[in-house]
């Protein structure tokens, strides 16, 4: 199994990813540099991680889905190959039109850092397929921008075709519909803005996050 992590500058959870991907899995990870034409062949995930990408000047997100590399990255996501981006990686999904919908300030303008118990609100995706019977997971959260918003339409697709992936079970950002994380029409690209790379083992809390990851290559 290979998979790549994208780093872009101000990225901080490159390496963490990199590690809960390789300790979780066993797949071989190259990092990427976010000013890269081309991605390694034969990848069976890409992950876009967590942190302040470009300083989050701008939007979040919006320098960052301009950056080369993307033109590849849309491009695999196109061809099918499982693609996850984590906090900012959710919000440079949404900037780049990879998913719908837009990362605002949290509900209360504060920065929120904490556990957070999620509930799994459709397992029979390509990310969720390991969690099987359990309904309830839980990672951490670390955002100031975690806010997920859509129009009406929007979230009542999301809702009606099993987009939704995973559910707040207390709201810590506002999202609309207590929404935490969400996938393409396609099912192979994942935005969500609790971490499974700071709980894929229990020494972290939470091992939650490593079905994650075993799930997106599990079905590669």
């Amino acid at each position: 199994m290979k998979a790549a992590v994208i780093v872009f500058p101000g990225s901080n959870c490159d390496r963490d990813c990199k590690i809960a991907v390789e300790r979780s899995t066993g797949a071989q990870v190259d990092m990427v540099w976010h000013g890269d034409s081309r991605l390694p062949e034969g990848l069976d995930l890409i992950v876009l991680p967590g942190g302040f990408s470009y300083g989050d000047y701008l939007r979040c997100g919006a320098m960052a889905a301009l950056s080369p590399v993307m033109t590849e990255v849309k491009a695999a996501a196109e061809r099918g190959v499982a693609t996850v981006g984590i906090c900012n990686g959710f919000q440079v999904l949404c900037e780049a039109g990879l998913l719908p919908g837009a990362l605002l300030q949290n509900e209360r303008l504060k920065y929120v850092c904490k556990p957070v118990s999620l509930e799994v609100t459709n397992a029979q995706t390509r990310f969720t397929s390991g969690y099987g019977g359990r309904r309830e997971v839980v990672m951490t959260v670390g955002n100031g921008e975690g806010n997920y918003f859509a129009d009406e339409a929007t979230l009542d697709r999301l809702e009606g075709e099993g987009q939704v992936v995973f559910r707040y079970q207390n709201n810590p950002n506002g999202s609309a519909r207590a929404i935490a994380g969400i996938v393409n029409a396609k099912g192979n690209v994942l935005g969500m803005m609790p971490h499974p790379d700071r709980a894929f083992e229990a020494e972290l809390g939470s091992a939650d996050g490593a079905l994650l990851f075993q799930s997106a290559l599990a079905s590669a």
